[in-house]
């Protein structure tokens, strides 16, 4: 993944709408949710979460298909696991870090 793919989505999920949406769609898991779920859920008018879901897609964030005559919004876990990767990828100089209840790498 390259440096200014991770930046987009950073700075997409800058954004505290953003954030919560995304995080809405990854609990959600594989089955998505439609704009209106989102947008009851979260008490936003539809035209604001249409706006922050193109930021989202456009970060590659997330996922848009059309169910008959609904949309269906997935979290892209492939992405997701690719930022966190790039973000982690050389802590502890690639030696496993994370011991169970520690605030920090035990290296």
């Amino acid at each position: 993944m390259e440096e200014k793919d991770i930046i987009r989505a950073l700075a997409a999920l800058a954004h505290e709408l953003r954030l919560r949406v995304f995080r809405m769609l990854v609990v959600a898991g594989p089955g998505g949710l439609t704009p209106g779920a989102i947008a009851t859920e979260l008490d936003v008018p539809n035209a604001t979460l249409s706006f922050h879901l193109k930021e989202l897609m456009h970060a590659g964030l997330v996922t848009q298909e059309r169910d008959g005559r609904s949309l269906i919004y997935r979290a892209a876990y492939a992405q997701m696991n690719a930022v966190l990767g790039f973000l982690t990828e050389n802590c502890c100089q690639g030696q496993p870090c994370l011991v169970p209840g520690a605030d920090s790498c035990q290296c």
